[in-house]
């Protein structure tokens, strides 16, 4: 369950630089980020961050790593069999890792060897690229993966973990081998070429196949900004597919050309209406503020996050200061703290002044882009130099806002 948005633990779920900020001086405060890693309170677990925030928060109130394992090893760990339950837990585990509190590698390890989700424990081990961790961990994961599994295990190079277990394992090194194998570039074929010698007709023909050929013809009439394309958008994003996906990227880069019929599917409810509102975040004029806005409205109002995307992009990009209020509440009040970059860059760029506490907030987002963003325009004051000077040296932190922040205290 959410909390409000205005209580300490509803912006701890969100991941909300404020929350960061306040929980020092709130007692309690340490119970709700366990409960955040319990209950993992992201809206979309592929996309949002969270796990280096409740880390650092963790480090922040001197947690014991003790309750995070406890929820590890519940008994529910074998009854339910999702490993959305442990997920978040795990990843926290590696960052407070990265963030020296060595303590949290052995519950890590425990979970590898004992857990019911271990595959998902040895991915998070093996990403943290430490072999002191994994040291003899090899030979329980051989003995329980099979080969497509221990493939899989090591995307790209697999790092110094998989070299030195590929050394004392020959089936660990022969995966690796073939893990490598795969990702060797496939030369182009002589088919794709000759795509480029058919007319339009003949390419909308392939296109309404609906077959795997189907998808490099409606890239070739996209690259070509065929005016067909337009006319099988209506028919192929009247319910998801493939094929309805691929026109709307193709469609991405048209232009300006696109807005009559954009403006028109956006102002319906059929299919197309979220590819017009891309095309009218990305091609839109002053003309089409209106319409956006009421989309945010509406999609804020149903809390509908994903559907508040374009609308916050479009706006940002037209400069629309009447849309700051709506653009707060969406960045307060949003469970998907993957919005928040486009929340920020928007403020930035329709209220410059008003954007100054919240690129200051973000300097403690939870969400890796809004701290890159924050770094390069938050007000230097006292107490944003010293954020500023801890995110430089934190090496959890990404190395692009950890330079970033460097460069900002020159």
């Amino acid at each position: 369950m959410r909390e409000a948005a205005t209580t300490l633990h509803g912006q701890l779920q969100r991941g909300l630089g404020r929350a960061a900020r306040r929980a020092a001086d709130r007692p309690g405060a340490g119970e709700y980020v366990y409960d955040c890693v319990r209950r993992d309170p992201r809206w979309d677990a592929r996309c949002d961050d969270r796990s280096l925030y409740y880390a650092r928060l963790m480090v922040d109130l001197e947690l014991p790593v003790g309750p995070v394992a406890e929820h590890l090893f519940d008994p529910d760990d074998h009854a339910e069999g999702d490993e959305t339950r442990v997920r978040l837990a795990l990843d926290v585990l590696a960052d407070l890792v990265r963030l020296s509190r060595r303590e949290a590698a052995s519950a890590l390890r425990r979970y590898a060897e004992e857990g019911a989700h271990w595959f998902e424990a040895v991915e998070t081990l093996v990403r943290l690229g430490d072999p002191r961790l994994t040291d003899g961990l090899e030979t329980l994961v051989a003995a329980r993966c099979d080969d497509d599994a221990l493939a899989d295990l090591f995307a790209g190079s697999g790092g110094p973990v998989a070299a030195a277990w590929a050394a004392r394992s020959p089936r660990i090194a022969a995966a690796l081998d073939r893990r490598r194998g795969r990702g060797r570039p496939v030369p182009p074929v002589a088919a794709a070429r000759s795509r480029r010698d058919r007319t339009d007709d003949e390419l909308l023909d392939l296109a309404r196949r609906r077959d795997d050929g189907s998808i490099a013809a409606i890239f070739e009439l996209g690259r070509r900004r065929a005016p067909v394309l337009l006319d099988l958008a209506e028919e192929l994003l009247a319910r998801p597919s493939r094929w309805g996906g691929a026109v709307a990227r193709a469609l991405w880069d048209y232009g300006p050309e696109t807005l009559p019929r954009a403006r028109d599917w956006a102002a319906e409810r059929g299919g197309c209406r979220g590819v017009g509102l891309g095309l009218l975040a990305r091609h839109g004029t002053r003309e089409d503020i209106p319409l956006l806005m009421n989309h945010l409205d509406d999609a804020l109002e149903r809390r509908d996050w994903a559907a508040s995307a374009a609308p916050i992009e479009g706006l940002g990009r037209l400069r629309a200061g009447e849309a700051v209020p709506l653009l707060k509440t969406a960045w307060s009040e949003s469970s998907y703290s993957y919005l928040r970059p486009r929340v920020l860059t928007a403020l930035t760029r329709t209220a410059p002044h008003t954007a100054e506490a919240f690129t200051a907030e973000g300097l403690w987002d939870c969400e890796e882009a809004v701290r890159a963003i924050a770094v390069q325009t938050a007000p230097l004051t006292d107490d944003t130099r010293v954020r500023l000077r801890r995110l430089h040296l934190d090496e959890a932190e990404d190395p692009g806002v950890r330079a970033a922040s460097a460069a900002r205290l020159v």
